[in-house]
Order: structure tokens, then sequence, then C-alpha cells
């Protein structure tokens, strides 16, 4: 029995990588059972469990937003800005997170490699940071 077993259109939900959001649509017939609009636009399908249909999630990101407790959660900003050399080095011994978009630090390697690269490339180095 999966978490989103009993999901229901209009469910206000929160993700780990997008933040909060409300489930539009359900499909109780697919592999991906729930489809979720998030405060930015985006869109995403997720499964019964809470994974999403992108990146390279093998775990749970997705929760009722009454069972989310953010408390502990690591939204403090950057103390200061890489440089591109130290980003590849950090990134090369797996000692680099990400901002998400939902404000959430993460590990680089967990993170949508599209979207990491997009971040390079645009030179958003505030970003990444070291991991603490």
């Amino acid at each position: 029995m999966g978490y989103f077993k009993k999901a229901k259109v209009g469910d206000k939900v929160y993700g780990l990588v997008f933040g909060k959001g409300k489930i539009v649509d359900v499909l109780p017939d697919s592999h991906y059972t729930i489809m979720v609009e998030f405060d930015n636009g985006y869109q995403v399908p997720y499964t019964e469990e809470g994974v999403p249909g992108w990146g390279k999630f093998k775990k749970q990101t997705l929760f009722y937003r009454s069972d989310v407790d953010l408390s502990k959660a690591d939204f403090s900003p950057v103390d200061k800005i890489l440089s591109p050399k130290k980003i590849i080095r950090l990134r090369e011994k797996n000692q680099l997170q990400v901002r998400l978009p939902s404000g959430l630090w993460t590990n680089v390697k967990k993170a949508d490699p599209d979207y990491v690269e997009q971040l390079l490339e645009d030179e958003k180095y505030h970003l990444f940071r070291k991991k603490p």
C-alpha cells in the first residue's frame, strides 16, 4: 500500500525539490498515479510511493504538507561564493551541495544533472556550497 493510495485532487503536498504544491490529477491505472503542480508552475508525475518521474530519485521526495516538519531542514544562506575551480574540485571529492528550487540544500549527485549544469552555465555559483 503506497503513501498516496488515497490521494485526491486538491490535496496539499510538499516536494523536497520544488517545495509547496497540490495534486492536480489522479491517475489510478498508471505507473505514475498522481500529477502535482508546484507553486513555481512545474507539473511533475509521481508514483504512489511519492517517487518523481524525473531525475535519478529512487526514494520518496513528495509528502503531504501536514506530515512535513521543516524545523530541522537546512535553508541557510551560503556563507561564501565558491569559484568555478573550487566547485569542480568539491564535485570530484563528493563534497559539493546545491540549493534546490525549494530552498533545501542537497548533495549535487542527488540533484538533476541538467539543473546543475544549467546553474553552472548561467554562472549561478551562489547556489553551490561545500558540505558542512
